[in-house]
């Protein structure tokens, strides 16, 4: 089975740079919401997201209360959007619902900001949806997205790190809230360093950074973008839900090692190994099951296969 190509989410640069802020698990839901945008949906259609799809696709675990407030932060919460004449606050979500029972949202896109999320004909940033589900830091999730609207240009316009606290909200333009890491060594230890390294290990991103002083004190930085190949492969949203869960299971198995062809085709051609591998994959992502010297061999014990 061919490898599918990578999901990127465009998104546009007005949404990429406006200031706004977000938890990891509203940032995942975003994401997942992002891949299953289309420019001609309809106004008022409503997206599922599947928790169960959702987890699996992250090897992450969120409880139904962090989901409950993450959508209910995204429905409060607003972005800052602002050109010369106009300035935008607006909500992303207009509405979220759970079916009890099924494990499933459903969202609904606030009409004012859905232009900026799906028109996509001149002004927009693209990033890929695994890479963005591996970072595991807000903030190297948000610095990503930024990189990658300058990926094709090979460094970034210099911002103040008034402007880039600003995005980040660390820092509130008003001064009403106090500023987070007023020490530079601060903002490089706990922000900056670990959005780098976190980027450079899990997306198709290469990226690093340079502070920039006036008098003897830093007041700007720039970001260096390249791109590499990036270890993780593609997540099919696209397929047939069956085929995509088969694909899926595919990219658990070669990372496990598990390359030889008949020992995966006799795994994926039964639902309960399917199952398994599965429920396998998530204990391992979200260390309930310990296995750091042979994963695989541990499964195949599992699978009964071995």
């Amino acid at each position: 089975m061919e490898k599918t190509k990578a999901i990127e989410i465009r998104q546009h640069n007005a949404i990429t740079t406006a200031r706004y802020e977000m938890s990891a698990c509203e940032m995942d839901i975003v994401f997942y919401l992002l891949s299953l945008l289309k420019k001609e949906d309809q106004k008022g259609k409503m997206y599922q997201v599947r928790v169960k799809d959702l987890q699996e696709v992250t090897g992450r675990e969120w409880n139904y209360n962090q989901f409950i407030d993450a959508t209910s932060a995204l429905r409060s919460r607003e972005y800052i959007i602002e050109n010369d004449k106009r300035l935008l606050q607006v909500g992303l979500l207009a509405s979220a619902e759970y079916i009890k029972g099924e494990g499933l949202i459903e969202l609904e896109i606030s009409e004012k900001v859905r232009p900026y999320l799906i028109d996509i004909k001149n002004n927009f940033t693209s990033f890929r949806l695994q890479a963005a589900f591996s970072l595991s830091s807000k903030y190297a999730k948000r610095i990503y997205q930024i990189a990658s609207q300058w990926k094709d240009i090979g460094e970034s316009k210099i911002f103040t790190l008034h402007d880039f606290k600003v995005m980040l909200m660390l820092k509130d333009p008003k001064g009403k809230e106090p500023e987070q890491y007023t020490k530079v060594s601060m903002l490089q230890k706990f922000v900056l360093d670990t959005a780098v390294n976190q980027i450079n290990k899990h997306t198709d991103l290469q990226i690093s950074y340079s502070l920039i002083k006036k008098g003897r004190s830093y007041q700007s930085i720039r970001f260096y973008v390249n791109t590499q190949v990036p270890e993780q492969l593609p997540i099919p949203f696209e397929q047939p839900l069956e085929e995509g869960r088969l694909q899926t299971a595919r990219q658990i198995l070669d990372s496990l090692g598990i390359t030889d062809g008949k020992l995966i085709g006799e795994i994926l051609s039964k639902k309960d190994l399917v199952d398994k591998l599965f429920k396998f994959n998530y204990d391992l992502k979200t260390g309930r099951t310990k296995a750091n010297k042979n994963p695989a061999g541990l499964l195949l014990t599992i699978l009964g296969i071995r």
